[in-house]
């Protein structure tokens, strides 16, 4: 049974994560730190659990081996190098950080300390997705020249978000920053490393986060990367496609179609392929990572967080400067 505390429930995942634990029978939930102390102290309650105000106290203790970080966006560098410093092994939302230095300093902090860090890449896991991945790995696409990726919900416009969550102190930034975040990490596992990157953001209902956002990114050997998010959206399917030239994959949630010139003598044109079986959240990756001492899970590790985070960092910095990022 791993022992973990709980840092913050500012996230909206939080008791999500806090029930998959419970629920794993892998996992014991023996404290809770939040620097809202009400709210941590209510939440350690419910939890059956500690409450300690004091973070440093928290981290000392010899019977807490791992964190669960749902702090906001902006703390988690300094929340990260902490846990990792006091050899905490680490799951984190995301994004890790708002910014690749930031990250660094958390890259550094879990590297000398030898913790297992997971960041939550859901998606990734996700039975299409996985298809996609080995279907890229394998060629059947050729060589692919553009993926589409889309996340979006209602949240502002159906009025069901908190007000904190538009806090850009805390969050960082709206939806691209938050939801966005899915189609992001997406692009970054099927195409890599981008060479220029821009965003372009608009907030409709007036919030003072971006509410509808697009960011644009271009990879090795021209191949773009289009990632679609917003909180304005209703009814807006998980949307996924790839085209190469040699095949295309279109996914709206797990319903796929897909064609290749390599399946051509099986299957003419696009079909329904059968697709694997999903992987189990990455909490729960985390805490068998954590059992086993296999160290961080594929495509869930600390420099797949720092992929993201560059994505994020530049697409931002695109719409502010209304210009396009070139990585260096």
């Amino acid at each position: 049974m791993v022992k973990v505390a709980m840092l913050s429930k500012w996230h909206v995942h939080a008791g999500g994560y806090a029930g998959m634990l419970k629920n794993s029978g892998k996992a014991e939930i023996v404290a809770v730190w939040d620097d809202d102390t009400a709210r941590g102290e209510a939440w350690a309650k419910e939890l059956g659990a500690e409450f300690i105000a004091d973070l440093d106290a928290l981290l000392a203790r010899d019977d807490i081996e791992a964190v669960i970080c749902d702090a906001p966006t902006t703390a988690h560098r300094d929340i990260l190098v902490k846990a990792a410093k006091a050899g905490k092994h680490i799951f984190t939302e995301k994004a890790l950080a708002p910014t690749v230095a930031e990250c660094l300093d958390v890259k550094k902090a879990v590297e000398e300390a030898g913790v297992t860090f997971v960041i939550s890449y859901p998606q990734r896991g996700r039975p299409c997705v996985q298809f996609a991945k080995k279907m890229m790995e394998e060629g059947a696409f050729g060589k692919v020249t553009l993926v589409r990726t889309r996340d979006a919900h209602s949240g502002v416009s159906g009025n069901w978000l908190p007000d904190y969550w538009f806090d850009k102190s805390a969050a960082a930034g709206g939806a691209m920053m938050d939801l966005g975040c899915h189609p992001m990490y997406l692009l970054a596992w099927f195409l890599g490393r981008p060479k220029r990157v821009t965003g372009l953001f608009t907030a409709p209902y007036g919030k003072p986060v971006d509410e509808n956002a697009v960011a644009i990114a271009e990879f090795a050997d021209g191949a773009l990367g289009v990632a679609e998010t917003g909180f304005i959206s209703a009814g807006s399917p998980q949307t996924l496609e790839i085209y190469g030239t040699e095949g295309s994959l279109i996914s709206h949630g797990e319903d796929v179609t897909f064609q290749s010139s390599k399946y051509n003598d099986i299957h003419r044109g696009a079909f329904k392929p059968s697709l694997p079986e999903g992987k189990p959240a990455p909490i729960l990756q985390f805490i068998d990572a954590v059992a086993a001492g296999t160290g961080s899970p594929e495509g869930l590790g600390i420099d797949d967080a720092i992929a993201l985070t560059e994505l994020l960092e530049n697409a931002y910095k695109g719409d502010e400067n209304n210009a396009i990022e070139v990585i260096g």
